[in-house]
C-alpha cells in the first residue's frame, strides 16, 4: 500500500473523565486475592498499568466521538460539507442498527454526499479505517474523510470483576486479567488530500498489513449462553500466546513495512504502538530491534483503549511535540484475530 495524496489534516480526541487506578480495582478484587493467596499490587507489577480512566455510566459513545470528531474540524478549520467519508470503528457500538456513525454524523452536521457506515476490526478499527479514507483520496473520489471511535470498559471490566468474585480460581483470573486493563477514550483522525491547508505535514505514504487467524481464539469478547435460555457478556484473553504469537506476526507485518514504505529500520525516528502494557511493549520493540527511546507510551495513565489508544497516543505525542515535522514515524497495529497492520507517515 502507497500513497502520494493524503495527509493527516487532523487529530483529535476526549479523554473519559473517571480516574480508576489499579489500586482501587484490586481493592475490589480483595476476597480473591486472599484465596488465590495474592499480594496487593499485582496488577500494576504485571502491566505496567497504574491507571485508566471510564466514562459515567450510561454516557453514549456517539458523545465521545462527536466530541473527538468536532476538536479534529475545529483544528483543521474544515467544514462539514467538506467531509466525504464518516467511518465509526469502534469495537464497543451503540445498538445492532442503525450505524453508530450515523449519529456521529448527525451530531456533526454531516450529511448529503458522504459515505457513513461502521467498520470493526478488534483493536485496529481505527487504522482500517484510515486505509479506507485513504483509498478514497488516493482516487479522487473525495477531498477529506473523518474516522473516528469511542471505547468503554466500565461495563465489561464490572462484569467480570463480579463474575472473578464468583469463580474465585487462578485459570479465570488468568484469562480474566486483560480486562482489567481496559481503559475508555474517544479519537478522531482527520485525513484530507492536503489542498485544505497546503501545509502538506503528516503524509500518510503507505503501510502493510499481516494476517494470522488461525489464532483467532486467543483474545474473546461477546455474548454467550448463559445456561438458562438467555446469553452473558463476557471476555477471556490467553495473553501469553497473544504477546508470543502477536509478536511473531508483528516481525513479519514489520519487514513487510519497511519494504513497502522503502524505508530502513534506522530510518524511523519515532514509533507509536497499540497500547497494551509493559510486557507487550518491552517484547515488539526488542524483537523489531527499535530502541525503547523512539517509542511514545499512555498505556501506564490510559490504559488499553482499544482501538482509541493507538491514535489518541500518537495525538498526545504531537501535542507535547515528541512527534517533529518531518520526522518518520510507524504506527504500529495489532488487534486479535490475530491482524497485524503498520503505517508510515512523514510527520
Amino acid at each position: 500500500m502507497k500513497y502520494s495524496k493524503v495527509h493527516i489534516e487532523a487529530l483529535g480526541y476526549e479523554l473519559a473523565p473517571m480516574v480508576i487506578t489499579s489500586s482501587e480495582l484490586e481493592s475490589r478484587l480483595e476476597p480473591l486475592y486472599k484465596s488465590l493467596f495474592l499480594a496487593p499490587g499485582q496488577l500494576q507489577a504485571l502491566t505496567g498499568i497504574r491507571e485508566r480512566r471510564w466514562w459515567e455510566p450510561g454516557y453514549p459513545l456517539s458523545q465521545g466521538a462527536i466530541a473527538a470528531g468536532r476538536k479534529a474540524l475545529d483544528a483543521s478549520g474544515i467544514a462539514p460539507a467538506e467531509i466525504g467519508a464518516l467511518i465509526y470503528t469502534g469495537v464497543c457500538r451503540e445498538q445492532f442498527e442503525p450505524a453508530t456513525a450515523c449519529r456521529v454524523a448527525a451530531g456533526l452536521g454531516i450529511q448529503g454526499n458522504a459515505a457513513v457506515f461502521d467498520l470493526s476490526n478488534a483493536c485496529l478499527g481505527v487504522l482500517n479505517g484510515i486505509l479506507d479514507v485513504a483509498n478514497r483520496i488516493e482516487l479522487g473520489q473525495i477531498r477529506a474523510g473523518l474516522v473516528v471511535s469511542c471505547e468503554s470498559a466500565r461495563e465489561i471490566t464490572e462484569i467480570m470483576i463480579g463474575r472473578m468474585l464468583e469463580e474465585r480460581n487462578m485459570e479465570h483470573f488468568a484469562v480474566s486479567l486483560a480486562t482489567l486493563t481496559g481503559g475508555s477514550g474517544a479519537v478522531a483522525v482527520l485525513l484530507t488530500d492536503g489542498s485544505f491547508s497546503g501545509t502538506g505535514r503528516r503524509r500518510l505514504v503507505g503501510g502493510a498489513t499481516q494476517a494470522a487467524p488461525e489464532h483467532h481464539r486467543l483474545c474473546l469478547w461477546g455474548m454467550v449462553p448463559d445456561g438458562k435460555d438467555g446469553y452473558k457478556q463476557t471476555m477471556s484473553t490467553d495473553g501469553v500466546n497473544v504477546m508470543n504469537y502477536g509478536v511473531e506476526l508483528g516481525l513479519r507485518t514489520w519487514q513487510a513495512f519497511l519494504k513497502e514504505v522503502a524505508w530502513k529500520s534506522e530510518d524511523v525516528d519515532r514509533v507509536v504502538c497499540h497500547q497494551v502494557g509493559s510486557a507487550h511493549q518491552s517484547a515488539i520493540l526488542k524483537t523489531l530491534g527499535i530502541a525503547s527511546d523512539k517509542d511514545f507510551t499512555t498505556f501506564e495513565y490510559l490504559g488499553n483503549m482499544g482501538t482509541v489508544s493507538l491514535p489518541l497516543t500518537a495525538a498526545i505525542a504531537d501535542e507535547r511535540e515528541m512527534l517533529e515535522p518531518g520526522e518518520k514515524v510507524a504506527l504500529l497495529g495489532i488487534g486479535s484475530g490475530l491482524n497485524c497492520l503498520m503505517l508510515g507517515v512523514e510527520w
